[in-house]
């Protein structure tokens, strides 16, 4: 329990958690992920974002009802400590920190890449510092930015679709579903795909801040998933309608080139605008987000106490922002992680896994556990149909943190016979 001094304002509501929902799922990813996802899997990409949907459902739904139950900052870092024990609250809090810091670093320069290409790493430092100074406003200024950001990205979204599907240069043959690269690659291009739908659990996260926490989150979680399939699986038809699975897999910016070659390159700019609000959005939820799982560890003693404090005015969790902002800037000023996407979707696919197993526990018929197991075996199938650079590098992550975890056990342990 937290005490009133260090408990968060619940402020948000079955709008705003949606919106929270959108700016973290309809962000960079959908400029991103398509090229890399058309490259595993060829025409069988329609199919791995079908899969990469199923998956994400289960893990909306089970993070949905465990937030109904939990409702405190953390996500499934709480959703796993509380039901399946210290061990693995702690194993799912660390993929999400690790894993997501880097997405906010991946983001920054995203950001920085769009608007002044020369100097990305100047302009994703800035849009760090500019976001966290945001966060720490309160997370209805935070909310509020968001909004605005997803009706533009929206937007410009459906312009892409309409320049696309309104050109005639529309080759339905281009739609055949085909599996060039097998079943395997349909399931790397899913994985790679989920890191477009990583998002919605932004809500689950937030959970100390919802009003009503019971009634919004079952609400806002699915209603957030829905509308960013609908919006994806628009963008990916209309896509390789006009590009192809070859040419979408070589782009290096997708919907730009869509837009190219359905003869309206006056949309390039607006598709570049659109791009970097993306990535600010995803990079403002992404901070909201892995700031209050740190402070969530925090709390437990998993990370220094230091981070558990609350402003006393806007009741945000200002050293914890302001921690992951410093490392976030220190990462988009030094490294280039734009291709993080792989290492990114292993971590967060291993934090769901922990929600579904979690999920499960909460009930003993049949029919409920049903999407729990379908989930985590989906999440487990998909973390290692991910690239093998990607595997190996999430699995020595994780090995990193359960080292510090059994140190910190080991020397607690050590003191209290003492």
């Amino acid at each position: 329990m937290t005490s009133s001094g260090t408990a968060l304002r619940r402020t948000l509501g079955v709008r705003d958690a949606v919106v929270v929902g959108l700016g973290s799922m309809i962000g960079a990813g959908v400029f991103s992920a398509f090229g890399p996802a058309a490259r595993a899997a060829g025409s069988g990409l329609l199919p791995g974002l079908a899969v990469a949907a199923v998956v994400a459902y289960c893990n909306a739904m089970s993070s949905a009802r465990l937030a109904a139950h939990y409702p405190a900052s953390g996500g499934t870092y709480v959703h796993g400590r509380e039901r399946l024990g210290a061990f693995w609250g702690y194993l799912a809090g660390w993929a999400f920190v690790v894993g997501k810091t880097a997405s906010c670093a991946a983001m920054a320069l995203t950001v920085g890449a769009y608007v002044w290409p020369g100097q990305a790493h100047t302009v994703a430092v800035a849009a760090v510092v500019a976001l966290t100074a945001v966060n720490y406003g309160g997370i209805q200024k935070s909310a509020w930015l968001t909004r605005v950001i997803v009706t533009v990205v929206l937007t410009v979204l459906a312009a892409v679709v309409v320049a696309c599907l309104a050109s005639g240069r529309v080759d339905a043959g281009r739609l055949d579903i085909g599996l060039p690269s097998g079943a395997g690659g349909v399931l790397q291009a899913a994985g790679l795909l989920f890191f477009a739908f990583a998002g919605y659990a932004r809500i689950a996260t937030l959970g100390e801040e919802v009003r009503e926490p019971a009634r919004t989150i079952p609400r806002a979680i699915p209603l957030a998933l829905g509308i960013t399939l609908l919006v994806y699986a628009s963008v990916a038809v209309a896509v390789l309608g006009i590009l192809g699975a070859n040419r979408l897999g070589l782009a290096a910016a997708p919907l730009a080139e869509a837009v190219r070659a359905a003869g309206a390159p006056g949309l390039v700019p607006v598709v570049r605008v659109g791009a970097a609000l993306a990535a600010m959005g995803s990079l403002l939820a992404l901070i909201l987000g892995v700031s209050r799982t740190t402070l969530a560890m925090a709390r437990d003693g998993h990370l220094p106490g230091a981070l558990t404090a609350v402003h006393p005015r806007f009741r945000v969790p200002h050293r914890a922002e302001s921690a992951v902002g410093a490392v976030v800037v220190v990462l988009a000023a030094t490294v280039d992680v734009r291709g993080a996407i792989g290492f990114s979707s292993f971590g967060v696919l291993v934090y769901y896994a922990v929600a579904n197993a979690s999920a499960w526990t909460l009930s003993r018929t049949t029919p409920s556990r049903v999407v729990p197991v379908v989930g985590l075996l989906g999440c487990a199938t998909l973390a290692f149909a991910l690239p093998a650079a990607s595997v190996t590098v999430g699995t020595g992550v994780l090995a990193v943190g359960v080292g510090a975890y059994a140190a910190k056990r080991w020397w607690t342990g050590r003191h209290a016979a003492a």
